[in-house]
């Protein structure tokens, strides 16, 4: 096959875009704060790198990358491990690594791996009966439990749903017999309700199980509330024009702009159409890989685009829903747009592998 497939394109032209609006907005990060001072040119520079990373990927024989994922996985939890000891913290969270004058955040790392891996387990488990199911289902509830455990230490709530949705795609693609997934929904029914009530009722007992930071960023998630942050989005939104653009001038003072309220941020800066063009794109770029699906036998690579199209919906759902002041506020980043060294290069490894396999 042609190296330039129609939908191939079609991904790029998304991505630039997506790229070229980053970049806009990352150039009038540093009238925020002092702290962003030199995010524009970082921006591009991991972006760039994303780039050749998707070219190389593209040239390398991936057939055997599913076999040796274990390894990956393994190192994975190795920087989950080291995080913990001399992790740079930052809000709170002790989530990432300085290497150099740059942050790394292994919990990323983590999300490809674990997908890498529960994938290549499944491909090699034979289900015959009862018993082959318990034991798959146990192994891979195991193996996204452990960095689980690891990111909940840190905090980093957002990269946990992720490894569930992982998990949840991989077992809802082995197609269990059903009285398993309204076991799951008993399950997580009973474990919620559980936890509001003692939310509600007695939050002694989640401080002293979970430890006053957790809790209290776990109170954030239920709590809407009307922060400064979310205030300031909401008018950033509401008190826009259709068209605008704004270079070396804010509208807003939002904190965390360049990140977790990127999109409310664009919009202050280029208008409502800003908003609306970033929703067309994702929305190409879901369809585009969807559409990818439907074009191969490969298990492995359906089920890769799979897990990586659940991530990408969780992602780009929670954040505009936060942004607009509709989900509670959690660090999650907006794909290919959102500050971010090791998440936008997690992306772009992604996308990778997903066109090395579509040659």
């Amino acid at each position: 096959m042609k190296i330039l497939k129609k939908e191939n394109i079609l991904l790029f032209i998304c991505i630039l875009i997506l790229n070229i609006i980053s970049l806009l907005n990352m150039y009038n990060a540093p009238l925020i704060s002092s702290i962003y001072e030199n995010v524009f040119y970082k921006q591009l520079i991991w972006f760039t790198l994303g780039y050749i990373v998707i070219f190389i990927l593209y040239k390398l024989k991936l057939n055997k990358i599913f076999h040796y994922a274990k390894y990956g996985y393994i190192l994975s939890l190795l920087l989950l491990l080291l995080v913990l000891f001399v992790g740079k913290s930052t809000n709170g969270a002790k989530c990432w690594l300085s290497i150099f004058n740059f942050s790394i955040q292994p919990s990323e790392i983590t999300k490809l791996f674990l997908s890498l891996y529960l994938i290549d387990i499944i491909s090699n488990t034979k289900i015959k009966s009862f018993k082959d199911e318990l034991y798959i289902i146990i192994k891979l509830v195991i193996i996204t439990l452990i960095p689980s455990i690891l990111v909940f230490l840190e905090p980093d709530t957002g990269a946990i749903i992720n490894y569930l949705i992982i998990l949840l795609v991989v077992i809802i693609y082995l197609k269990l017999n059903k009285w398993w997934y309204i076991s799951f929904g008993i399950i997580i029914t009973i474990f919620i309700t559980l936890f509001l009530i003692l939310y509600f009722y007695n939050p002694e007992i989640l401080i002293n199980t979970l430890g006053t930071s957790i809790f209290y960023r776990m109170d954030r998630l239920i709590n809407l509330g009307n922060g400064y942050q979310i205030e300031n989005a909401l008018i950033n939104i509401g008190a826009t024009n259709i068209f605008k653009f704004n270079i070396n001038k804010i509208f807003l003072y939002i904190p965390e702009a360049p990140s977790d309220f990127f999109f409310a941020y664009s919009i202050g800066n280029f208008g409502l159409s800003c908003g609306i063009l970033i929703l067309i794109l994702l929305l190409i770029f879901n369809f585009t890989l969807i559409y990818k699906t439907t074009k191969t036998s490969n298990s492995k690579y359906k089920l890769f685009i799979y897990t990586y199209l659940g991530i990408l919906l969780f992602t780009e759902i929670y954040n505009i829903g936060m942004n607009l002041g509709l989900l509670p506020i959690m660090g999650i980043p907006l794909t290919f747009l959102s500050y971010g060294g090791t998440n936008t290069l997690i992306n772009y490894i992604y996308l990778g592998i997903i066109l090395n396999f579509s040659k």
